[in-house]
């Protein structure tokens, strides 16, 4: 039986990256038959689809750049299945593939509308993937104080229950809710984006689920902390998500 998902993977230039978990995933039983949609942003990186002869591959060559939402937009044009998986191309598997258990276990979960693994560092230690409400206090203490201890969350984030959105370097998100906000929001070219969609799907009623039983290695890139370039994208973001309705709403409630 064939998992019920498709996958979208954007490369920037990220060759040997991507090589890596294309590889791996092409080696995993449980996702033989799976689509894999590989956007290629920079038209000029070079791509051998031939390597990979379990996954179905998609591959789709940008003329022009475009930004991370509307990358992962146009390759949901390709979904066919129950869940759309995002994964970033620095992504490592930790030991299986975590996908089966993520939409497994999310079936216990009412009305849920997106889950997401355990994120481990290189040195396998969790990651602060799980973060509260993107507030200027919230970001001062993370970059000022250096408050980056993973949040501990019991339950989903639901109506009724407290908001806190998910890192989009490996999100699964139902069709169904992806469907019904159309997406990523296209204004935010980089940064922010997957506090924006976990904010509209809460906003919307869904639910957003953490599961650590379900984990990959992710070698962060930083690169906002490098380049002047991605750091005004990065603010440019943030003023983007305080004036917001999407923020105003989870932080009214």
């Amino acid at each position: 039986m064939l998992i019920n998902l498709t996958i979208s993977i954007v490369s920037h230039g990220h060759a040997a990256l991507l090589h890596r978990i294309l590889s791996q995933l092409d080696n995993q039983e449980t996702l033989r038959g799976c689509r894999v949609v590989v956007t290629l942003n920079l038209a000029s990186e070079a791509f051998d689809p031939s390597q990979y002869t379990r996954i179905e591959l998609v591959v789709v060559r940008n003329d022009t750049p475009k930004g991370f939402g509307a990358n992962h937009n146009a390759a949901f044009a390709h979904c066919n299945t129950k869940w759309f998986g995002i994964l970033n191309p620095d992504l490592a598997l930790a030991d299986k593939e975590p996908f089966t258990d993520l939409i497994e276990n999310a079936a216990s979960v009412p009305k849920v509308g997106l889950v997401a693994p355990q994120i481990l560092s290189d040195r396998l230690q969790p990651e602060d993937s799980v973060r509260r409400n993107l507030t200027p206090w919230s970001l001062i203490s993370r970059h000022v104080f250096s408050d980056r201890k993973p949040l501990a969350v019991a339950k989903p984030a639901s109506q009724g229950n407290d908001f806190y959105w998910l890192a989009g370097m490996c999100l699964l998100v139902t069709e169904e809710a992806y469907r019904s906000i159309n997406g990523f929001d296209e204004r935010f070219f980089l940064y922010c984006e997957d506090y924006d969609l976990c904010a509209r799907l809460y906003n919307k009623g869904y639910a957003i689920h953490f599961d650590p039983r379900a984990r990959v290695i992710h070698e962060a890139q930083r690169d906002s902390r490098r380049s002047f370039k991605h750091l005004r994208w990065h603010l440019t973001s943030l003023v983007k998500v305080w004036c917001s309705s999407a923020f105003l709403r989870v932080t009214l409630a």
